[in-house]
């Protein structure tokens, strides 16, 4: 139900494959005596010895790189609250755009560098400063641009300035992203490199609980008033604003600290890589043009057309109705360790020659899932209680229908990622992993927003007339009595459903040919 936290998860497993297939192709040639005289100390001392402040310091910079991302995550509900229109939430949709293009211009990331500084310091001290400023920057105007006037005043939403600034942030955060990965290559040891996955995994995800859940219920004043006050108040322990502040003061310290006191080492020559931008934006070109790709290209950019309305629109349809935010967000916390036992189960028990048919195998249920948030939605003001709060069997009856979609989710998203480790040209992984995970993004991300742009188009609407019906013969001469017929959302999640089965019966097969093709026809050289 959270198209936000699909994401993180998409883009965080994504990324632990890429840099594995990265990691093992540049240091296959380390020395071997190091190998050999770790073999011969216990394990436990072996260890992290060494590499203990790495590890820290990795951990941090991914918990960084999760806070606006996860601040990013939260304002769609912020701005449902207030009323703005799906198109509007269409429109800042598109700040989760940038983790989804920045294939183009991550070679230049790679390349282009400072050797005194370092290679990935060039890029990650001023990318980090730059956030840092603009978290501070926001933090002066963000209130104004949520529609928030003086004096507790109301004014109209600044939807494509907040737009262009959170995409412009975005954008630097996946930026830092490409630093802190290619860092991460050199800055362990090789016995180590599991630790990279790790603090991607655990950073990340604290950061944007953080960014996303911790400030969602920190903001709300009536979580604070329930659970943190003795006496209540009209507004949340933390605000907008004051939490953009406080980050960017921490963005600000922790790069002085790290650009002062962290020394990147520089590779030896013969595990750098020194392709220079032309070289590595021509590898990507001839990797687009094999067939297969094309073929697998033209299916990323499509599967998830079906499950656009569940992702994208449920979640705030459920504020619509009247389910507070931080409720919504809170369910994540149960669902994490349930995403971790599920990845587990589900990598251990997967046909790993052919990985894609649990894929099929989990779309249909996925499909169905969406149509059961749809009459989730339906079914929704049937259980408000008077006073507008909503029952705990309604919330047992969310978090076990977002458990059930965990489920689809996983039986989908780890078969494609073990179909992209097999599929790669272990020669270039890296480049080869990053692009399809950059379509598999995208095509996650288009018709998200999508499906936000038709949710008003497609709605019918009425006027209440005397008697209270809702009529759609004459226009509303007054908007206090309009009135909505049918909901564009349960038009689109129909449509997603009938385009999610079509979809299987025109291109499931062509997805099982695909995974049966020999490794040469996957290969540029």
């Amino acid at each position: 139900m959270s198209t936000g936290r699909l994401r993180s998860t998409e883009r965080r497993n994504g990324r632990r494959q890429r840099r594995e297939i990265e990691y093992e192709n540049r240091h296959e040639d380390e020395d071997e005596a190091m190998t050999l005289e770790d073999d011969d100390k216990p394990k436990d001392v072996v260890g992290l010895k060494g590499d203990r402040r790495s590890i820290a310091l990795l951990m941090f910079l991914y918990v960084l790189q999760g806070i606006p991302l996860g601040v990013a995550a939260s304002v769609p509900f912020l701005l449902q609250t207030r009323k703005i229109s799906y198109k509007d939430q269409a429109m800042f949709s598109f700040v989760h755009w940038p983790f989804s293009l920045k294939l183009f211009w991550a070679p230049i990331v790679d390349s282009v560098y400072v050797s005194w500084f370092g290679r990935r310091k060039s890029w990650l001290v001023p990318t980090q400063y730059l956030i840092g400023l603009f978290m501070l920057l926001l933090s002066t105007s963000i209130d104004s641009m949520m529609g928030e006037g003086e004096n507790g005043g109301e004014k109209s939403v600044s939807v494509f300035t907040l737009t262009a600034v959170f995409f412009l942030l975005n954008f630097l955060a996946a930026t830092q992203d490409i630093a802190v990965d290619g860092w991460a290559l050199t800055m362990l040891s090789k016995r180590n490199v599991g630790w990279v996955s790790t603090c991607n995994t655990v950073g990340q995800t604290a950061g944007y609980f953080m960014g996303n859940v911790v400030f969602l219920a920190l903001e709300s004043a009536e979580f604070c008033n329930k659970y943190l006050r003795a006496e209540p108040q009209s507004t949340g322990v933390v605000t907008l604003s004051s939490f953009l502040y406080f980050w960017g003061i921490i963005f600000f310290v922790s790069t002085t600290l790290v650009m002062i006191l962290k020394t990147e080492l520089s590779p030896a020559p013969q595990h750098e890589d020194n392709r220079g931008i032309i070289s590595a934006y021509r590898q990507l070109w001839k990797i687009v043009r094999l067939p297969s790709i094309l073929s697998l290209i033209v299916i990323l950019l499509t599967i998830k057309i079906g499950f656009a309305a569940s992702d994208a629109v449920t979640g705030l349809k459920l504020i619509e109705e009247g389910v507070p935010k931080e409720h919504l967000a809170m369910m994540a916390v149960p669902l994490v360790p349930i995403d971790i036992v599920l990845a587990i189960v589900i990598t251990k028990y997967m046909p790993s020659q052919r990985p894609l048919d649990l894929l099929l195998k989990g779309m249909p249920f996925r499909l169905l899932l969406g149509l059961g948030f749809a009459l989730l939605v339906w079914w929704a003001p049937s259980a408000k209680a008077a006073d507008g709060s909503y029952p705990l069997y309604f919330y047992a009856i969310m978090l076990f229908s977002s458990a059930l979609h965990q489920v689809a989710v996983y039986c989908m998203y780890v078969p494609i990622m073990a179909f992209f480790a097999k599929v790669s040209d272990p020669v270039i992984g890296g480049t080869y992993m990053t692009l399809l995970n950059t379509v598999s993004n995208l095509g996650g991300n288009w018709p998200s927003t999508v499906a936000l742009w038709l949710v008003d188009g497609l709605t019918w609407k009425g006027c209440r007339t005397a008697d209270g019906a809702c009529s759609s013969t004459d226009d509303c001469s007054r908007p206090e009595t309009a009135c909505t017929i049918l909901d564009g959302y349960y038009i689109e999640s129909v449509a997603c459903f009938v385009i999610g089965v079509l979809w299987l019966k025109l291109r499931g097969r062509q997805l099982r040919e695909l995974q049966d093709l020999p490794p040469e026809r996957w290969t540029s050289r």
